[in-house]
């Protein structure tokens, strides 16, 4: 965690009023083309409207406190560096993903591939301003290895992943590899913990509604684990011998 309380402020601020339109980001998604695998499958329900879950009563003040206190967690963890710069963009971005997929089961493309420009763009703004190369070259093995994972889980059993999710784990995995090595493979780890646990256990308490949930929730809270927590983990498993490079 950073010493200076700047981080911490401007990740609470600007994420908590980025959060407050988490509802206009989502009710301008475009309906998706009906799946009909989707429809034949037991596990699946209708789909809830894009417009629908954007007119939630509360999701507005709801997915601006989620930002605020996601974000002051990120800024906390970094500190006010040039990291800031596509870190504190993904947080409503990501809040917003989170409720999607919980409650339809995708990730929208109109959604996650912008994103993945706009981390790319950024991150090599933050390595020129910051002047430190091998970050972008971190960025870049935390690509193949988190979206690479996914991929190969996608590949081996489709109908377990979605491909948006690989997709979702490449951006991550950008952002996360340009952090540091801890960052990234404790934000990896933890996500699938998160989700293989955290899902059977919902699946279990909520079997007779629901027998499927979403993985891309427990991704985005297994990389705000890891930018927490990701590099004094690591630092204690392997002695600081792979953190921040």
């Amino acid at each position: 965690m950073s010493e200076d309380p700047a981080g911490l402020l401007l990740g609470l601020v600007l994420c908590g009023l980025a959060g407050l339109f988490v509802p206009h980001l989502i009710d301008r998604v475009p309906e998706p083309t009906p799946d009909p695998e989707r429809a034949t499958d037991p596990d699946q329900t209708t789909k809830e409207p894009y417009a629908a879950i954007a007119a939630l009563p509360g999701l507005a003040w709801r997915a601006a406190v989620a930002s605020a206190l996601a974000g002051a967690l990120v800024g906390a963890a970094v500190g006010p560096t040039w990291s800031l710069l596509f870190l504190l963009p993904l947080v409503p971005v990501g809040v917003a993903l989170a409720v999607i997929d919980w409650r339809t089961m995708l990730l929208p493309t109109r959604i996650v591939a912008p994103s993945y420009v706009l981390v790319v763009a950024l991150v090599v703004v933050a390595v020129a301003l910051g002047g430190d190369v091998d970050d972008l070259v971190r960025a870049g093995w935390g690509w193949v290895v988190y979206g690479g994972s996914f991929f190969v889980l996608w590949f081996i059993h489709p109908r377990g992943l979605g491909y948006g999710d690989v997709r979702l784990a490449g951006v991550l995995g950008i952002a996360l590899g340009h952090l540091g090595w801890g960052e990234l493979l404790v934000g990896l780890y933890a996500g699938f913990l998160l989700g293989g646990v955290g899902g059977g256990l919902l699946s279990v308490l909520r079997i007779v509604e629901r027998r499927a949930f979403p993985f891309g929730p427990f991704m985005l809270v297994g990389a705000l684990v890891g930018i927490v927590v990701g590099a004094p983990v690591l630092d204690a498993v392997f002695g600081g011998s792979l953190v921040g490079g």
